[in-house]
């Protein structure tokens, strides 16, 4: 039987966010609504309306969500074009005492959202910087996915060039966790197959129109998705993409890899034998093709199959 003492004390009640000392000014990151209004907080409508100023994006954007609550305060726009003008301002008016809201245009601040500067500046100066938890679409599209979630790692948007991001991706193809990337309509199908491409076949979700009428969540693998948009068209609405670890038979294949390499190397040029054991086990190109050309620095491949020269395989 437990003491008395050991017993669990009621808890406190959470000061409320509408009171603050005097003097001393405090930044708020609210997270707002992703595209259902109702998913906003009560604590944050509470810091919206005890704000002094509010800070956004895109000042049409917000002033509906400040209107369905009845809200009326003076916006500050702060976005990256406009960023380092308009943080020195910011920070004065919050070390005169004023509480500040910083919101995105939608979901949690911060998050591929200009403001991160902010708050690195902010609490240096030991100004109070506080959040108010709420809405996150890549966070969604994780948990709607079906996909592994105990490891993640969110890459934001891509280069938009195929090139770029292909490289982006093989720096993270190894990584054993979900990738979670957002996507415009138009550069869906091309981003599915530079995807593809680099990271082999995995398990993967579309998720579009996050907690909206028309949400949809497409599951499959990466090549099922790409045949699916390629002939379906861009879909309507913002996307997030999730991408699955990668697969146990890649993982055990990156065990064989040298042998793989050093049988195709003793037929094949380096380029040509990355491709080819590349293909057959899964694993990303680069990386197959960087451990070719180790190997065939270290004497392990059978020059005498290639000659010599080396020009030819590079």
């Amino acid at each position: 039987m437990a003491k008395p003492n050991d017993r669990v004390q009621p808890s406190k009640p959470a000061p409320s966010p509408i009171s603050r000392d005097a003097g001393i000014g405090e930044l708020g990151l609210v997270a707002t609504p992703i595209g259902n209004l109702g998913d906003l907080s009560v604590r944050a409508a509470e810091y919206l309306r005890a704000a002094d100023a509010i800070a956004c994006e895109d000042s049409r954007i917000t002033i509906r969500l400040l209107q369905h609550l009845q809200i009326k305060k003076p916006l500050l726009s702060y976005h990256d074009h406009n960023a380092d003008e308009m943080r020195p301002r910011l920070i004065e008016r919050l070390q005169r005492g004023e509480k500040m809201a910083l919101v995105s245009d939608a979901g949690t601040p911060l998050i591929s959202d200009p403001g991160f500067k902010l708050v690195r500046e902010v609490a240096a100066l030991g100004i109070a910087v506080t959040a108010l938890p709420g809405p996150s679409a890549p966070i969604m599209a994780l948990i709607l996915s079906g996909l592994p979630t105990d490891r993640f790692l969110f890459l934001g948007f891509l280069a938009a060039k195929s090139a770029a991001r292909r490289t982006e991706l093989e720096e993270v193809a190894g990584l054993r966790a979900s990738l979670i990337l957002f996507e415009t309509a138009p550069r869906l199908v091309t981003a599915l197959s530079d995807l593809r491409a680099v990271l082999g076949d995995r398990p993967a979700a579309v998720a579009r129109e996050l907690t909206k009428m028309f949400e949809e969540v497409r599951r499959g693998s990466l090549q099922e998705l790409l045949d699916h948009y390629t002939q379906a068209g861009p879909p309507k609405g913002e996307i997030v993409i999730v991408v699955g670890p990668p697969l146990a038979e890649a993982a055990n294949a990156a065990v064989d890899l040298d042998a793989a390499l050093l049988k195709a190397l003793g037929v094949l040029r380096v380029k040509e034998a990355a491709e080819a054991v590349a293909a057959a086990t899964n694993l990303p190109k680069r990386q197959v093709y960087q451990r070719a050309l180790e190997l065939k620095q270290q004497g392990g491949a059978d020059k005498g199959a290639r000659g010599e020269g080396g020009a030819d395989d590079e």
